[in-house]
Order: C-alpha cells, then structure tokens, then sequence
C-alpha cells in the first residue's frame, strides 16, 4: 500500500524592518510609488495589499494618499521566479502620522548619508521617516535615520580642507550606512596672527598661507638663506628644516593628530608622520596627509567596525 506523504508547509515569511535604524533600500529601483485611496491604518493597508501582485523587484512600496498622507509599507513574496509575483506578506513600516515627503532636487537617491542629512534638515527624527523625491525624480526614503558621526579635524586653508572632500566624495559611492560628517577646523592664519615674527617657513605652496604678516618661505624649495622666522608646521616640517640647517626654529603646530589629542567622540584626522596605510588610536581614526580616496574609504570603514 502506497504511504501519502502530507505536504510541507511553506515556510513562513518573515519581515522586521519596521524597529531597523537606517533603513535604505539600495538599488533604490525596489521601491514602488502608488496611490492609495482610503483610510490609511495598518490593518486597511494589509487587508489592500495582501495577495495582490506586484512587480518582482518591488520590495517597498511608498503609499501615496489624499491630502499629502504618505505610508511607507515592505512587502515579500515567496515565488518572485514570475514577473509580477504574489505579495504573501506586508509590513507596515510608518504610517501618515511619522512620514514625511520631500522633494529636493540636489539629493542622490542612492547615497543614505545624503538622505539622512535631507532628514535632519527636513525635521524628521530617528523615530520618523523621510520619503525623498530627489535627483531624476527618482524616490527612495530612510526609515528612523541615525547616522554614524564622525568628527574631521583639519587645518585650513586649504578651504574646504581636502581630508573632508575626500570623505564627502566617498559617502557617495560606497557601501557605507548614514554618516554625518562634523569638521572642526583649525584656522592656521588665526594661529600665525597671534605671532610677530620677522619671516613663516610654510611646508609648500599648495597650502594657501602665502598672505601672512611676515614674508613667507616655502620650505620644500629649501631657502638658500636661513632667516629669522617662526615655522608653520608640523614635526615632519621641522625635521626637514633639521636636515636643512641644522637647527630648530620656534613653531606653529599645525598637526591635526598633535592638536586634537585624545577624543571621546569618532574623529577621523590625517599625519604627516603616518606615510602608509591607516592607524587607529582608540576613537581616533588616522589616515596619511596625501590620502587618497580608496585610503579613505578603508579608514570609514575600519571606524564601522570599531563603532559596532
């Protein structure tokens, strides 16, 4: 006799975004908009939504109804083989009552870190969610934005200082979550001011502080003359003036890591003395002065880690 094997059930779907901090969805083409007539509650929603279809790729769908009331909704489906595939479960990630809608041209769809700073200026909370129509008309949102906020500590001029464009550049592209960047600048022409001497040593001529108080030496060309100055550098600077000639002139510190010494909060900075690689000093994030991007990047992603 020929045993029936019972079926097995399928297993249940489970979703739990809806509590998540920084919820993107990337690529961002899994997000749907559409309109919703109707009471906007929970219950009304899922009782809509549920065994409906919906394209395969949909993963969000951003609910668009009357009076600008907006709901943010994740849904699953346990075949997504078919190109419009059955919506078998629905979470309502935000209701109209902590959603809000903006529209802002300059805002990358795809970069969290510029969504999470759209959110602050828009008002929108860690508890709320920002549902952004940004550049191309594109729309993507983040769901209860707390990004990460690292603290950049660099002198100037140059202005803006480069080590925070670099960062800037990077949040754009890579796979980092929501970060807000701070920079604290140490102003080199405020420092030099409040000093009279006869001539500034500076490192090179790309730093700008050729307009000081007293003629200005740049000395990667190496002066033929020593004069009577005061050196605007850090302790690689005074090393090659060592090397030069011999001594040891009063200095402006204008070392990031030297100025900024032990930090509480994540602070990312560069050195001089710290010619390759990254270095981490418990919060404080280490990278060269001549960093370029993919250094950055390892460096942000290094603080991920040690911030989890």
């Amino acid at each position: 006799m020929m045993a029936h094997l019972k079926p097995t059930p399928p297993e249940p779907i489970v979703l739990s975004l809806r509590d998540r901090r920084n919820v993107v969805e990337l690529p961002y083409r899994g997000v749907s908009i559409q309109p919703f007539d109707g009471e906007m509650t929970e219950s009304a929603i899922m009782a809509r939504l549920l065994g409906r279809e919906a394209y395969r790729r949909t993963n969000v769908i951003v609910l668009r109804g009357t009076d600008d009331a907006y709901a943010l909704v994740a849904v699953e489906s346990r075949d997504r083989g078919p190109l419009f595939a059955r919506i078998d479960q629905v979470e309502v990630l935000a209701l109209p009552d902590s959603c809000r809608f903006v529209v802002d041209p300059d805002t990358d769809c795809a970069n969290p870190s510029a969504l999470a700073r759209l959110a602050e200026r828009s008002g929108v909370g860690p508890d709320g969610t920002l549902i952004c129509q940004g550049k191309y008309d594109h729309v993507n949102f983040i769901h209860h934005a707390d990004p990460l906020v690292i603290r950049v500590i660099e002198v100037s001029p140059p202005d803006p200082p480069k080590l925070f464009q670099l960062i800037e550049h990077v949040l754009t592209y890579a796979d980092l979550p929501p970060m807000k960047i701070e920079l604290e600048r140490i102003e080199l022409k405020d420092l030099a001011a409040k000093a009279r001497p006869k001539a500034f040593p500076v490192p090179c001529r790309s730093g700008g502080l050729d307009d000081l108080s007293a003629p200005v030496y740049f000395l990667d060309e190496r002066p033929a003359i020593r004069e009577d100055w005061m050196l605007i550098g850090c302790e690689r600077s005074l090393q090659f003036h060592r090397h030069y000639y011999g001594d040891e002139p009063p200095r402006i510190e204008m070392c990031p890591r030297a100025i900024a010494g032990a930090r509480n909060a994540l602070t990312m900075l560069n050195c001089c003395l710290l010619e390759f690689g990254t270095e981490r000093d418990n919060n404080v994030m280490v990278v060269p002065w001549g960093s370029d991007l993919a250094m950055v990047e390892q460096a942000l992603k290094e603080i991920v880690c040690y911030a989890r």
